[in-house]
């Protein structure tokens, strides 16, 4: 959950194995003991995005250069970030600029445009995962860039590479809390989600504080407002922290027409959400609040409140519900059954039978389904099969593509 514990002299007397233990608890051995599993099992060779695609065995498929360029290497960005997951090297953000491969970081970064180029460099982040020491030293280069987006991404990455590491000088939140209130968006954005990602689970008092009072900020723009409502679902995430819930929820109540009709305002109730993960009927209070919701945000809101609190959890009525609401034809502008896609796979992911029943019912909204319900399907697959490639999730490539 990311919430501090002390060894004291009841878990361990001895003062040696007391730090050790505090050491293994604030995960500060965490990429230590990755990398060396890592060597053990010989798998520390970097990998590209082209491995992963391995476009060159699809029949009649190269690498198009008709594609969208800019949408090519922001997808290799992402991809090449979570295959080289705490390695510590890639070959895009880490090759040494004479590689064959594709250049430095600097090469690589330059290739993207705008928000393309945040996610190149939040990306080092997280192939330098739990290596706090390399990984700041490494981002802080990009924090003196007269790029924004540079500077936001490098933000973002220094919350990627602290995620869950414990450190007594708390180096991301002396860095972050600088930025948070800058005149820039997107650099605040990248403060803000750094600090939600780096402390996530904490339920860290200090950041209540500061996010609370940037929420309630009247000068704020709506992307910031809803970014901090995020970050703080991330950090008292699970924590059924009625405060927050309502600081959310008076925040969703105030919003305009016009406002509401933004597609980001969607994010505030996987804020909501966020806070009652996997705590199934302490949501229910909160849900019917939800339900005096503007029409527009309402039932996106009641599926997404649904979907987190029983996550996890298996629960096969709720699942059903999910069904239910799939099986409907929706009014103009209704969008809630997206998030009921997705809702099936987070309840069912945790249980192997439960998980293969939900691929059947995916297969059957692909089949079936209103291209709202279609496009969810292939996240749904992934969060099934999360680090656990199964063959019945790769088995539905050609029908998604299709």
């Amino acid at each position: 959950m990311g919430l501090a514990m002390e060894i004291d002299d009841e878990i361990a007397a001895d003062e040696n194995d007391k730090e050790m233990l505090q050491e293994i608890v604030n995960n500060t051995k965490l990429s230590e003991g990755y990398l060396t599993l890592a060597r053990d099992i010989e798998v520390m060779e970097a990998k590209s995005p082209e491995d992963i695609y391995k476009v060159h065995l699809i029949d009649g498929r190269g690498a198009s250069s008709s594609l969208d360029s800019a949408r090519q290497n922001l997808a290799a960005t992402f991809v090449n970030a979570f295959v080289n997951a705490g390695f510590g090297q890639d070959k895009l953000m880490t090759a040494p600029s004479d590689s064959s491969s594709s250049g430095s970081s600097g090469n690589w970064l330059f290739k993207n445009k705008e928000h393309g180029k945040a996610s190149a460099a939040a990306s080092l982040g997280m192939i330098l995962l739990w290596d706090t020491d390399s990984g700041l030293a490494q981002l802080d280069k990009y924090l003196h860039s007269t790029d924004t987006h540079v500077v936001a991404g490098a933000l973002l990455g220094i919350g990627v590479v602290t995620c869950g590491v414990k450190n007594d000088c708390d180096p991301a939140l002396a860095i972050l809390m600088e930025y948070v209130n800058k005149d820039d968006s997107n650099i605040r954005i990248g403060a803000i989600l750094g600090l939600g990602i780096a402390y996530a689970g904490s339920q860290k008092d200090e950041l209540r504080v500061q996010l609370s009072a940037i929420l309630g900020d009247p000068q704020a723009t709506l992307e910031v407002l809803v970014f901090t409502a995020v970050a703080l679902g991330l950090v008292f995430v699970g924590s059924c922290n009625e405060e927050i819930a309502q600081s959310i929820i008076f925040f969703l109540m105030e919003r305009s027409e016009a406002e509401l009709a933004e597609p980001i305002i969607r994010l505030l109730p996987v804020a909501l959400g966020l806070l009652y993960l996997g705590k199934q009927e302490s949501v229910e209070a909160t849900a019917e609040v939800s339900k005096t919701f503007d029409e527009k945000i309402r039932k996106y809101c009641d599926v997404t409140l649904m979907s987190l609190a029983y996550a996890g959890t298996g629960n096969v009525l709720k699942v059903q519900k999910l069904l239910g609401i799939c099986s409907q034809h929706l009014e103009k502008g209704e969008t809630h059954q997206g998030p009921a896609v997705l809702g099936i796979a987070l309840i069912a992911m945790s249980e192997e039978l439960g998980a293969e029943m939900a691929v059947r019912s995916l297969e059957r909204l692909l089949q079936y389904g209103e291209q709202n319900i279609r496009r969810a399907v292939p996240l749904a697959l992934g969060i099934l099969c999360i680090s656990n490639p199964k063959g019945k999730c790769n088995g539905h490539t050609e029908q998604i593509e299709s």
